[in-house]
Order: structure tokens, then sequence, then C-alpha cells
């Protein structure tokens, strides 16, 4: 005979069962967030920890329970995976729009020392700029330069994938590829 649960799942309203339901039958929905949806719904349906764990395809009770836990107390954002592990992400949106504005702005040869950015010059401009991120490094640079589309030229400058200008007889014109992220993956 199992034992009671030391949090038991709360009453569900209908909106939150509905959504259950929806995103457990979902063929588009993350395989996580449906597997979640699968053992809440056994757990509504009576069925112990254990049993909701194997019904969504899981080995542990004990995750059930923590996701029992967590949905008692967050309600349906539990469904979604958290952040998984590793360190914690130092720098949100608005530090990478910041890195992404100084890759784009036109590096002054005085004040930069440079025509042209490399990662290491971004680095020493984000570092000493008043607005700018003073312990910065170079792989997180390149992380945001890269998943912004950013790639490294021949010319030795990062410049944006898809976006060229080419000469023509009226004078230079800005190209954008509209299958740049289709090429990409």
């Amino acid at each position: 005979m199992s034992r009671l649960p030391k949090d038991p799942l709360r009453p569900l309203t209908e909106e939150e069962q509905a959504v259950l339901i929806q995103i457990s039958r979902s063929f588009s929905e993350p395989a996580s967030h449906v597997a979640r949806a699968k053992a809440l719904l056994a757990v509504v349906n009576g069925k112990s920890y254990t049993a909701a764990a194997k019904d969504a395809g899981r080995r542990s009770g004990d995750a059930v329970a923590h996701l029992v836990a967590f949905f008692n107390r967050d309600g349906l954002t539990a469904v979604a995976p958290r952040h998984g592990g590793g360190a914690r992400p130092i720098y949100g949106v608005a530090e990478r729009d910041r890195i992404l504005q100084e890759a784009r702005r036109i590096p002054d040869r005085e004040r930069d020392g440079t025509a042209t950015w490399s990662l290491t010059t971004l680095q020493r401009a984000l570092r000493k700029a008043a607005d700018g991120l003073p312990h910065v490094s170079t792989y997180t640079i390149w992380l945001v330069l890269r998943d912004a589309g950013f790639s490294w030229q021949a010319t030795r400058t990062w410049c944006e994938t898809g976006k060229v200008k080419r000469k023509r007889k009226a004078g230079t014109v800005a190209i954008t590829d509209p299958d740049t992220t289709a090429k990409k993956s």
C-alpha cells in the first residue's frame, strides 16, 4: 500500500484542465511539456505518482511529486521546464541588445584604435563605455553575435548573415536574403 502524498494536487479549474488536455494531445508541443501534462492529468484521475510517471513515459514518481508541488505553487507554468543546470545566464535581453548595438556601430579609429571590429576590440569598447558591460567576455560576445546572425568575414569584420552590399550601375544597393534562417539550419 502506498503512502499518502505529502503535497497532494490541488483541485484544477476547468480552464487548467482544458489546457492540460490540449497540451497532452499536442504533436507540436515539446515532448517535455506533453509528458508533464500527461503526468498531471494522471494524478488528477487518481493515479499514484509512480503510475502517473509510467503513464507519462517517465521512471521517477519523485519527479512527479516535485511537479505536483510546483504546479500547486505556480499553476500552468509548471508544464514548461525551467533552467536545466549550469551557470545562470548573466546577460539578459538589454545586455545582448547593448552588445549588438556596439557591434553595428562603425568603429572610430582614434577612440577605439581600430577600423574593423574583432572580438577583443569589441570587448575593450564595451568594457570602457559608461553604459557598457565591465566584465563581458569574448566568448559571450561571440555567442550573442552568432545568435543574431553575424559571421566573421574574410575582410576581418563581423557582418550580418544574409545582408550584403552590391555595386550596381545606379550605386550601392543593400540586398537581404529572405532564406537566411533556412540556410543556417
